[in-house]
């Protein structure tokens, strides 16, 4: 069931198929989000929880036992339940079932809240442990913007642009989407910007950056300075993908990642896993303002 959102010009669309935001529009009715054209790419905005990335042999160890699960995990392709709407916010609701125990042998509640702000929207991921042992997961979003924006615009008219310089490398994955430990490259060297380039892209599949010092990013094209800007507050990492001469690229805040070629493979050893005690909630929000440009 798709759920309209209205505040002020901006409008979005939402879906309880993957609890997602999966449009925003301007007042000049700019569409901010991705299609989901199937001749790149099919996915728009997934959640993912509770694992972000590959599993290491597809598996994951719950008390000795291995469970298996698809990369990013099944918050993406699950129906969410709505909770409560308003004219400019959607709460949607998933919790345990047959499947997912299957799966993640947790109960669990995660509930995410879109909502349209002056400028943009935010999306807060709230997960209480519904369980009587330790919980442990990983979630982050993958939300996927348009570019170029605008027509006679390209992909590498357009910059990723840090708050803050950086020097923190790039963690480099296997051809199976595993993170190779101690192997990095130097993408930022000191700097803020990375100049989008689709050959960048299909060398290393995926930016992806572990404590960087900055806290917002922007996606501005390089001469008229319009775009998004994202901030991720409390995600320790963040990442950067697209697919060949997609017009898209995906900005996402993660707390947790891939496995790494090295890892036990059991959850609560991951890197970044958040552990929660029976009856305890943690709260993740991240927020996208759209930028109007430089005149």
């Amino acid at each position: 069931m798709r759920i309209e959102l209205r505040r002020g010009a901006l409008r979005a669309v939402t879906d309880t198929q993957g609890g997602e935001l999966i449009s925003l529009r301007n007042g000049e009715g700019t569409e901010f989000i991705w299609d989901g054209d199937p001749a790149f790419w099919t996915g728009r905005n997934p959640v993912l929880f509770p694992i972000v990335g590959s599993l290491k042999n597809g598996t994951v160890q719950f008390g000795g036992q291995a469970f298996r699960m698809g990369r990013h995990g099944f918050a993406r392709r699950s129906q969410f339940e709505l909770e409560e709407q308003g004219e400019d916010y959607v709460d949607f609701a998933l919790r345990e079932s047959e499947e997912t125990l299957r799966q993640y042998p947790c109960r669990f509640s995660l509930r995410i809240r879109h909502q349209l702000l002056a400028d943009g929207f935010s999306t807060s991921f709230t997960v209480e442990n519904t369980d009587s042992t330790r919980l442990p997961f990983c979630i982050g979003a993958h939300t996927a913007f348009r570019c170029p924006l605008f027509s006679g615009e390209r992909f590498e008219h357009y910059q990723l642009i840090f708050d803050q310089p950086e020097s923190v490398p790039s963690l480099l994955l296997t051809p199976e989407g595993i993170i190779r430990h101690g192997c990095t490259e130097d993408i930022m060297k000191g700097g803020s910007t990375v100049s989008l380039d689709y050959k960048t892209f299909a060398r290393l599949d995926t930016l992806i950056f572990e404590h960087p010092r900055s806290r917002v990013v922007s996606l501005l094209h390089r001469h008229t300075g319009k775009g998004v800007r994202m901030e991720f507050g409390g995600f320790p990492m963040v990442a950067f993908w697209t697919k060949p001469d997609a017009p898209f690229i995906c900005l996402e805040p993660w707390h947790g990642c891939a496995a790494l070629d090295d890892e036990s493979g059991v959850f609560e050893e991951k890197p970044h896993c958040i552990c929660l005690e029976p009856g305890e909630k943690k709260v993740l929000e991240y927020t996208v303002a759209i930028r109007e440009g430089n005149a």
